[in-house]
């Protein structure tokens, strides 16, 4: 397929390129500044502005665009440019999508959302038909998922991928806590009976690939493992296989004091379970944690 890809440069991203383009298909990158090759696009998601044309040329859309989650300590300004910079990408392409003419729309659009959407669940299990919950994420969810409805309402299939914390050792969940683990500083976040909602990055690359592809699939799509786990579990079975103690807790006010607003969320629990892709028996290779981090952490 032609595939537009918005979000190339992020963690998914780059690997999401690189897979696709190893499947044979044709990526075409959106980018904010000058293009470098014949394989990249201008455009400003900020501005409303992107080429109908561009558009018009890709067989499928893949929307990953949105500034981290965790990359910087949340204050009022990040919080602003989270929400902006997931709904301003998503409304451009939707709408751009919506007016073009019918037989020159894209057959699917992919959006990134999150499983942030579900707000705090405790232990109860929720599925893609469990409602917003409350919260800074879930409002953003909300509003970034809402802003693919032109697209929907043109009559094109929208999947709305509810992304939960994908694992390997570049980037996501994992980067970030493996020195503090090799150095044995490391332990379960405030209680740590919250409950994390993990994906491996090969599960999570084949569940976007296998979206894309089945034209029976529409609507939101919980993009995680099988088996959630709490961050207790969690940091037991990482402590195990990187053979290192993990047995200083953080407490939730040492998060406050080093993460701001984004504390609340690290401290959420979200039981999570992907509902759509069992119902489509999609294939997990990695549908345990040993098995997903003993992967993200040799290859």
């Amino acid at each position: 397929m032609r595939i537009l890809l918005a979000g190339a440069s992020g963690f998914l991203g780059t690997r999401l390129a690189e897979r696709l383009t190893a499947d044979g298909h044709q990526i075409t990158r959106l980018v904010r500044r000058s293009p470098r090759d014949s394989q990249e696009r201008r455009w400003d998601p900020a501005a409303g502005q992107l080429d109908p044309a561009v558009v018009a040329e890709a067989d499928a859309v893949v929307n990953l665009a949105g500034a981290g989650v965790g990359d910087k300590r949340w204050d009022d300004n990040y919080r602003r440019l989270i929400r902006t910079s997931r709904v301003d990408s998503t409304t451009t392409l939707a709408t751009t999508i919506a007016g073009l003419p019918a037989a020159d729309r894209p057959r699917v659009l992919l959006n990134s959302s999150a499983v942030g959407w579900y707000g705090n669940t405790g232990d109860r299990a929720v599925e893609e038909d469990a409602p917003a919950g409350e919260g800074f994420l879930a409002d953003v969810c909300r509003v970034w998922e809402a802003a693919t409805r032109p697209a929907e309402d043109a009559g094109v299939r929208v999947v709305r991928l509810r992304t939960g914390l994908p694992l390997h050792r570049d980037g996501g969940l994992l980067k970030p806590q493996l020195l503090p683990f090799k150095l044995g500083i490391a332990g379960r976040l405030g209680s740590g009976r919250q409950w994390l909602p993990w994906i491996s990055l090969v599960d999570w690359l084949d569940a976007t690939l296998f979206l894309l592809d089945r034209d029976d699939i529409a609507g939101p799509v919980n993009v995680v493992g099988p088996n959630p786990v709490t961050n207790a579990e969690f940091t037991r079975e990482l402590a195990r296989q990187l053979h290192r103690p993990a047995v200083i807790p953080i407490p939730a006010l040492a998060l406050k004091v080093a993460l701001g607003g984004f504390a609340h969320e690290a401290l959420t629990s979200t039981r999570v379970l992907p509902a759509v892709l069992t119902r489509a028996a999609f294939p997990y290779q990695h549908p345990t944690l040993p098995a997903a981090l003993q992967k993200a952490l040799t290859n």
